[in-house]
């Protein structure tokens, strides 16, 4: 990636956070292209240009070609950081009092994110919230857990996955963790985020 290459439109960085969050996968134009909601042609030829710009990896199988993030591309991993650093602004309107609350916890997690259908939809009927921290940090966790529920701020009742770093890779092939942490937006600690997909994906 050049300095006159580092422009990008908001789909390109759609199908850039897509690939990099879902680390197990593969994907071709057309199936990015039903996914997003965008022309089969047009996801082709942004693919092509992710891949040209080296933050996509291209392979031919058959007669189709799939693309997965450049995990190995100092650049582009450094780029995703960037992007995701930014997640936090994408979070829906109806959320915002939630995001102010979770924040609470950011002194005594190491990732913070939020998945399930509250992200997607107005209509919800809980919140699903994932923290990693470390074990001797839980006395703190609870108490402000506690804090959020007793303060009647968030209408719909929180539900906490609570997982530490060694969690993470033996759990990375079981299809609901796998559903959390690829779709999710992030509202602590994107680079740690990065680190953990990038051993996911090495660990496969």
């Amino acid at each position: 990636m050049t300095a006159n290459k580092i422009q990008f439109t908001k789909i390109e960085i759609q199908i850039i956070k897509y690939l990099f969050k879902h680390y197990k996968d593969k994907h071709n134009a057309r199936q990015l292209a039903k996914i997003l909601k965008i022309n089969h042609a047009h996801a082709n030829k942004l693919c092509n240009i992710l891949k040209d710009k080296q933050l996509l990896v291209k392979e031919d199988m058959g007669n189709a070609a799939y693309f997965s993030y450049n995990y190995k591309n100092t650049l582009a991993i450094k780029f995703i950081e960037y992007i995701l650093s930014t997640e936090e602004k994408e979070f829906p309107k109806w959320l915002i009092v939630l995001l102010h609350n979770l924040q609470k916890f950011n002194p005594y997690i190491r990732l913070g994110i939020v998945f399930g259908s509250s992200i997607k939809a107005k209509e919800y009927n809980d919140i699903d919230v994932l923290l990693m921290y470390d074990a001797d940090k839980s006395k703190e966790i609870k108490k402000i857990a506690d804090e959020i529920r007793k303060s009647n701020l968030i209408d719909k009742p929180i539900r906490y996955v609570e997982i530490t770093e060694k969690d993470i890779i033996p759990n990375k092939e079981d299809k609901i963790f796998y559903s959390i942490i690829s779709d999710n937006l992030i509202f602590y600690n994107p680079k740690k985020y990065v680190e953990l997909i990038k051993k996911c994906h090495s660990h496969r």
